[in-house]
């Protein structure tokens, strides 16, 4: 079945207890609506529906699912909804909460707390080049908070980047949108294709990703750090593995942002998972380090070479 876009269920549909308002995103493998419960409170609900298994056309509720593509569509669904069981268990303040996931119209839905604010892919549109080395620290240190916790559940992220990192009004980060079960999907079932997002995703993911680990998330944490700075993400993964021409961050911010900062950044783009982070708390370690002021760009310069001297002290 080729790619399509399916229809949204229609605003002011009843879902179990819940009311459509309207629909917040469509993706490739889902659709997710703003909607209000029993008690008025507003919730995001995500529909399980990959268009490239189903079809739902206007005015229509259920998918239409060929013969062929039964078994795949079952077993993705299967899949989304322990995913849905396994966030559930999840209680972090920077991790999105699975409040209820149910079974209706062929398909399963996951509902979840409905966050009032920005990604930080917006933030990062809006402030494109001017992006503080505090802001990139507080937000990313208490990020890892939430991936820490994921981790400590067995679970991974598998789809980090900054439209999946939401900034409450007080730049609280919130992990949203796990990747986790289409990755599962993938696996085993070769007509659900992985999805990931070229340049935040691992070299992991390519391929058979059976190196998947830890260190993957920290690869996409990384790519959102250096996207940041740069204003749109690095080179993808597998395009580095062909020919590396991804300018470290070392060198193409040197003098703009803490040594210390930019070292981390290419620490966790380290194209061998092996000689990356291998834990979060490993990660966490080195952001919350004292930093320090990045010294001017020396060039080769005299003023350079002067400043060098000043500081070293008199004997």
């Amino acid at each position: 079945m080729a790619q399509q876009a399916n229809q949204p269920l229609p605003n002011g549909f009843t879902l179990e207890e819940y009311t459509i308002d309207r629909q917040l995103s469509l993706g490739g493998f889902s659709i997710v609506y703003l909607a209000s419960g029993p008690d008025g409170k507003q919730v995001a609900i995500k529909e399980y529906l990959p268009n490239s298994l189903a079809l739902r056309g206007k005015g229509e509720i259920a998918p239409v699912i060929s013969a062929d593509h039964q078994g795949p569509f079952r077993y993705g669904m299967k899949c989304f909804f322990e995913e849905g069981r396994s966030l559930a268990k999840l209680s972090h303040p920077n991790v999105i909460r699975v409040l209820n996931f149910f079974r209706a119209n062929e398909t399963v839905y996951m509902v979840m707390e409905y966050e009032h604010g920005r990604t930080l892919q917006e933030f990062i549109q809006k402030h494109q080049g001017h992006i503080s080395e505090r802001f990139i620290r507080g937000v990313f240190t208490r990020m890892l908070n939430g991936l820490r916790e994921v981790h400590a559940h067995k679970l991974l992220h598998l789809d980090l980047k900054p439209s999946n990192i939401y900034l409450r009004g007080d730049n609280t980060p919130v992990l949203i949108d796990f990747g986790a079960a289409r990755q599962t999907l993938a696996t085993d079932q070769p007509m659900l294709k992985p999805m990931y997002t070229p340049g935040f995703a691992s070299p992991e993911h390519y391929g058979a990703r059976t190196d998947l680990g830890p260190w993957s998330d920290i690869y996409s944490v990384g790519a959102s750090m250096y996207a940041c700075l740069a204003g749109n993400a690095p080179l993808a993964a597998d395009e580095r593995l062909k020919k590396d021409t991804l300018a470290p961050a070392m060198m193409r911010w040197e003098g703009q942002f803490s040594d210390r900062l930019l070292e981390i950044i290419d620490w966790c783009l380290n194209l061998n998972h092996l000689y990356r982070p291998q834990s979060v708390f490993a990660l966490q370690k080195a952001l919350v380090e004292t930093v320090t002021p990045p010294r001017p760009k020396d060039n080769g310069h005299w003023f350079g070479r002067i400043v060098d001297k000043l500081r070293k002290p008199s004997k």
